[in-house]
């Protein structure tokens, strides 16, 4: 076999140690300069031996997959991404010995118009898709923490474009996006390592990764779980999808610029292609290994999830928002249905009648599944929502609708609850009861989570059912009941506090579907300023008392802690305490002493325990005597 050795510069010295090491092995190479190959008379069959750039090492590949070559590169150490590419060797000798050794195997080569592309092709701006993983797996955290700052400094300059692609099936496709990478390999770019499992060195297919974000919030999470924690998303993100296939043509509303292998020289509208087994090139072993082990021939896309509609792209035209926009077909729909769920009806005040009616009867025979029962019948939930989104949008008319609702709904509730109390030949108040009497900032946090997973469910269709089980999570007529039963008993203090704990469960379910709705893309920022003002403004006045009462309760917990712990001998006899409660001024315990106590000992224990409480306290014992 003969050997051709092609060189940009004689003098390179990678090109004479090459030239030592051939000599040395007595190896027969003809020397030839890159600008001599399209003269030169190669002889078929021969092997040729190639040292350059980038730009002279694919001049080599095109003459050899025409002439029917096999190729071998011997890397310049400053070609790291070559080496990681190709899995070629970083040791002189070494690379030598790979190069001088024909491959078996040939491999698919990716063209931009008539342009070999070897590394990549980028269309528009896709940081960090187009920035080789290999290079930032080498970083220490404080080197990834700065380029994660420098790329997020570039996002507001990104935009959206109308793309028109049209694959080798026909196949029109239509969205907007800041830009696309074609590769070909498995070349440890960012954009390789999301699809590394479709790409084959010889499937006939060419890759293009879409890079599509609809908000900066999931664009930086993206760039985040690469940066700072070096790792690669397990599924597609969904602001990226993907193009396999053996060509595709690329349109865009307005020219982008097209840059190949590091080097900006054309711009859009552009045709990439796959030319199918085209080149023997000897290669890493570990090349062939990280290839995709399924050779996919046809053709696959995954673009349905990108923004596609006029309204969104036109959004994102102006700039990447912070978060996602609701497209005009998903907005439409959910306000809709919103509308109609908030608006006062028959049927909204039956259900809610007949759920007042099976929650206060559960509340009195103290059945917890009769309550969930009533909560799951009770529409309350449907106008919240409502209220929501109208305060979040500024839409007055679906704002006083749901609160219309809420109001009338509020009033039959307390009405049926204080009818039924007062005709009720009953006045115990049951654990059930006394549940919804002590609301604390714990409560509002439950009411907060409630609001986010109700928002949520209600903008997406396929968990609309998840809203029962939110229902079922913040308890909305249960407290209201309990409310009207305090004012059936003429009990003002169970009245307000059961109150307070709906108004607490009201007013954070309004926040947090508000604040959910807007990172959905439902409102922009400036709209919804005002809404989420009122609502933050209402939810930090009930905060006050809650917070007051979780103070209360956490002093309660320390005492009964303290009491718990409590252990003394009066006289001979050893005492401790048991199953301690505290209600108000007053201290409820069992004492567990080793014989009876007299009166003094008693007086006694009650001053240590009120000395332990930190105030003078009324003492409620059981005695129990250990034998």
């Amino acid at each position: 076999m003969k050997y051709y050795y092609l060189y940009c510069e004689q003098e390179e010295p990678t090109v004479i140690a090459t030239q030592a090491y051939l000599a040395d092995q007595q190896i027969d190479v003809r020397m030839l300069g890159i600008h001599e190959l399209a003269s030169a008379k190669i002889d078929e069959g021969s092997h040729l031996l190639v040292t350059a750039s980038l730009y002279g090492i694919k001049t080599v590949l095109h003459y050899a997959s025409i002439h029917q070559l096999s190729v071998g590169i011997i890397p310049k150490p400053s070609q790291k991404e070559l080496i990681h590419t190709f899995a070629l060797s970083s040791k002189h000798p070494e690379s030598i010995e790979m190069a001088l050794l024909p491959s078996q195997k040939k491999m698919d080569l990716l063209y931009c118009e008539e342009e070999l592309v070897l590394q990549e092709v980028v269309i528009g701006q896709v940081p960090p898709l187009d920035n080789f993983a290999s290079s930032m797996e080498q970083k220490g955290i404080g080197s990834r923490i700065g380029s994660f700052m420098t790329l997020t400094k570039r996002l507001k300059h990104l935009k959206h474009r109308r793309f028109e692609i049209t694959t080798a099936k026909e196949k029109s496709l239509h969205f907007s996006a800041i830009g696309a990478v074609g590769v070909e390999y498995n070349n440890r770019t960012f954009a390789s390592k999301l699809i590394s499992n479709h790409l084959k060195y010889n499937d006939g297919r060419l890759s293009l990764v879409i890079l599509s974000p609809s908000s900066m919030v999931e664009y930086m999470g993206y760039i985040f779980q690469t940066h700072i924690l070096n790792q690669t998303p397990k599924k597609l993100p969904s602001s990226v999808g993907y193009i396999h296939s053996k060509s595709v043509q690329i349109e865009t509303e307005e020219p982008l610029g097209v840059t190949i292998d590091g080097d900006r020289c054309l711009q859009t509208p552009i045709t990439l292609h796959n030319q199918a087994e085209a080149v023997a090139l000897s290669v890493g072993e570990a090349f062939w290994q990280k290839s995709a082990t399924v050779k996919e021939i046809k053709e696959s896309v995954k673009v349905d999830h990108l923004p596609s509609d006029d309204e969104v792209a036109s959004y994102l035209g102006k700039r990447i928002p912070l978060f996602s926009h609701a497209s005009q077909e998903r907005f439409t729909g959910l306000f809709s249905n919103l509308r109609e769920e908030s608006s006062l009806s028959s049927t909204f005040m039956i259900l809610l009648i007949l759920a007042t009616m099976i929650a206060l009867f559960g509340l009195y025979i103290n059945s917890a599944s009769v309550i969930i029962g009533a909560m799951l019948l009770a529409p309350l939930m449907q106008p919240i929502v409502g209220v929501s989104m109208g305060l979040l949008r500024q839409d007055s008319s679906l704002l006083l609708g749901g609160l219309r609702s809420i109001a009338v709904g509020v009033l039959a509730v307390m009405v049926t609850s204080i009818v039924l109390a007062w005709l009720l030949p009953l006045e115990q108040l049951t654990s059930e009861m006394n549940g919804r009497l002590s609301p604390t900032i714990l409560d509002l946090f439950v009411a907060i989570i409630s609001g986010v997973a109700a928002a949520y469910a209600k903008s997406n269709e396929k968990i609309i059912g998840s809203l029962a089980g939110v229902s079922i999570a913040v308890a909305l007529v249960p407290p209201l009941v309990v409310s009207g039963i305090g004012l059936g008993w003429g009990a003002w203090g169970m009245f307000g506090s059961a109150l307070l704990l709906f108004i607490t469960n009201l007013v954070g379910i309004i926040l947090a579907a508000s604040l959910t709705f807007l990172l959905l893309g439902f409102s922009p920022i400036h709209v919804a300023k005002k809404g989420l003002l009122y609502a933050m403004s209402l939810v930090a006045v009930v905060s006050i008392p809650l917070a007051i009462s979780f103070a209360h309760m956490r002093h309660n917990i320390e005492v009964q802690q303290t009491l718990s712990a409590f252990e003394t001998t009066l006289g001979s006899k050893s005492i401790h305490l048991k199953n301690i409660e505290l209600h108000g001024n007053e201290v409820r315990c069992e004492v567990i002493a080793s014989d009876i106590l007299s009166k003094e000992e008693k007086q006694e224990l009650k001053r240590l325990i009120s000395e332990e409480v930190g105030q003078e306290v009324q003492v409620l014992v059981s005695f129990w005597y250990a034998l």
